[in-house]
């Protein structure tokens, strides 16, 4: 019996909760824009960062990676590692030993909620780095956008160094990770409001004063906005 309970338990996934485990491993081999990880992601579609060592303790990251299969498979993301119009591109190629982080900055994350309790029970749950959504809120109104979309979460994302999008849905709950568009976790929820607030849960108003391109409408379903990112 207890023989049976141990194999139980080394069989457990490492990605059995909600929010998947940061890695460390680093890359077995490189062809084209394909890599092979020494030690496999939690989960495929995690996203994560190389790091190269120049030597006299110079490091940096140079690429990002999704995984793409559970035996360690990963590609090479045609992304800028870091969105800074100061800083210059690196262009050094992966090459084998190179670090490898998984889940890289995970513990940062911003969360979207149709309301203001969800938000505090959901933030308060968990020691993370939660990254407020007025701070988004502001970054929409700046690019222009109405609503939140992949693609500019992703733009967000590499902006702020936010790792996970944490998304309120009807009776559920998702973790999008922005770099790789891919949702890398899943659970259900109970106890949310029946309607959320359009386009989700801020503590500003400016959306009243028509901040988005001049348009004044907050009636919005905020549940079909999120099922459709």
């Amino acid at each position: 019996m207890y023989k049976i309970a141990l194999i139980a338990l080394i069989t457990v996934p490492l990605f059995a909760g909600f929010f998947p485990q940061t890695i460390h491993t680093s890359v077995k081999s490189v062809k084209g824009t394909s890599i092979t990880l020494n030690s496999k992601f939690p989960i495929n579609g995690m996203s994560g960062a190389i790091i190269h060592n120049y030597g006299n303790d110079l490091t940096a990251i140079t690429s990002r990676i999704t995984q793409t299969a559970s035996n360690g498979q990963a590609v090479l993301l045609d992304a800028d590692v870091i969105d800074h119009e100061a800083l210059p591109s690196i262009k050094t190629s992966v090459s084998p030993k190179d670090k490898v982080i998984g889940g890289y900055l995970y513990n940062n994350i911003l969360l979207l909620a149709p309301d203001a309790d969800t938000y505090a029970k959901i933030t308060s749950s968990k020691q993370k780095k939660w990254i407020h959504p007025d701070l988004f809120f502001t970054y929409l109104s700046v690019v222009g956008d109405d609503i939140p979309t992949k693609e500019n979460l992703a733009s967000f994302a590499k902006k702020f160094q936010i790792g996970l999008i944490y998304i309120v849905r009807k009776d559920s709950a998702v973790l999008l990770d922005p770099i790789s568009g891919k949702i890398v976790g899943q659970k259900n929820m109970a106890g949310l409001p029946k309607e959320g607030k359009y386009p989700f849960y801020m503590r500003l108003n400016a959306i009243e004063s028509g901040w988005f391109g001049g348009s004044n409408d907050t009636t919005g379903n905020y549940y079909n906005m999120v099922q459709a990112i």
